[in-house]
């Protein structure tokens, strides 16, 4: 070429842009990021949309709650017939000792004496009555004759026997209805269902 756009020399101008790695090196890592963030947000869409990890630990699962079930035994109870009950008067109404043991016997008890309390209780028990009788009463015996007189106040002494002492006591009327007392002895022996936890 000549004129005014003649080219002297052995060296050419460059007709491309010189190359600028660091751009190249940055719009790659921008990529590879952008992929790796679109894969990971895919994931989690499916997981959510397919009910997350099949393979729950134990500990994650929710626990079933078990059905209510007893707290603890059936409790075994003497029966009425089995159970020697001594009757005696604390209070100032004569005949009373007599009465209550017709009504016992009558509910299947076995009566052994009847009497006026001995001077350690005469006319010293207020409320409706005393049980008393040797410490394997408190878990056979007092239970079963507790269900007739509700209230009673249950006493232990030394006594070896099996027989127990009912000391009627000033505030006594009668003696709970036959039904009251079967319901009170049925509520006894079934044992309640134990709290739910859930």
């Amino acid at each position: 070429m000549g004129g005014k756009y003649r080219i002297t020399g052995d060296k050419y101008p460059r007709l491309r842009r010189p190359r600028h790695r660091r751009k190249l090196v940055l719009s790659t890592a921008a990529a590879v990021v952008a992929l790796g963030l679109a894969g990971w947000g895919t994931l989690q869409i499916i997981d959510v949309f397919t009910g997350g990890d099949k393979q729950a630990s134990a500990a994650d699962r929710p626990k079933a709650c078990p059905s209510p079930s007893a707290s603890a035994p059936v409790k075994t109870l003497p029966k009425p017939a089995a159970i020697k009950v001594n009757i005696y008067n604390a209070t100032t109404r004569s005949g009373l000792a007599k009465t209550a043991a017709d009504e016992l016997k009558k509910r299947g008890f076995a009566i052994g004496k009847v009497d006026n309390a001995p001077a350690a209780y005469d006319k010293k028990v207020p409320g409706t009555g005393v049980l008393l009788g040797g410490t394997t009463a408190m878990n056979g015996s007092f239970p079963v004759l507790a269900t007739q007189l509700p209230g009673a106040t249950q006493k232990t002494d030394t006594r070896s026997t099996k027989d127990v002492d009912l000391i009627i006591g000033t505030k006594f009327k009668a003696f709970s209805t036959p039904a009251a007392a079967a319901t009170a002895l049925t509520a006894l022996t079934q044992p309640s269902p134990a709290p739910s936890s859930c």
